[in-house]
C-alpha cells in the first residue's frame, strides 16, 4: 500500500467572510506578512474581492489616502481585515447572508499582475 502523507500546511488560499471581517487562512495570509495596511477592492462584474498589501514605505510617504487604508492583523496561522460596511457590499454582491455568525468560505489566489489576493465570490469552498 502506498500512503500519501498529509501536510499540516494548507496549500489553497481560503478567505472566510463574516459579517464584520475577512479572515484569511495561512496560505492566503502569507502574502501579508510585511503589510502595514491593505486596500480592499470590489469587482462587481466578475464578482471578486481584492485585498492588496500596503507597505510601510507606501504608508509613510502617504501614497494611499487614509480613508482607503484598512488595518490588517496578521497572526501565525491567519490574517484578518475588519470592515463591516465593505462586507455588507460583498454580501449583497454575492447574495449571501452574513448575519447571526454565518460565514462563507471562498477560494483566494494571489494575482501577481495586480499584486493582490483575489477572492472569487463565484468559487465557494465546500
Amino acid at each position: 500500500m502506498s500512503f500519501i502523507w498529509a501536510s499540516k500546511k494548507p496549500k489553497d488560499g481560503i478567505a472566510t467572510l463574516y459579517e464584520s471581517n475577512i479572515t484569511l487562512n495561512k496560505a492566503a495570509s502569507s502574502h501579508f506578512e510585511k503589510a502595514y495596511n491593505v486596500l480592499l477592492g470590489l469587482d462587481p462584474d466578475k464578482k471578486r474581492v481584492a485585498v492588496k498589501p500596503i507597505t510601510k514605505e507606501e504608508f509613510d510617504i502617504g501614497a494611499i489616502p487614509e480613508e482607503k487604508r484598512h488595518k490588517i492583523t496578521v497572526k501565525s496561522s491567519y490574517a484578518r481585515v475588519c470592515n463591516k460596511k465593505f462586507l455588507k457590499e460583498v454580501a449583497d454582491l454575492a447574495q449571501i447572508e452574513l448575519k447571526d455568525n454565518n460565514s462563507f468560505k471562498f477560494k483566494a489566489n494571489w494575482n501577481a499582475e495586480e499584486h493582490a489576493l483575489v477572492i472569487d465570490l463565484t468559487q465557494p469552498e465546500v
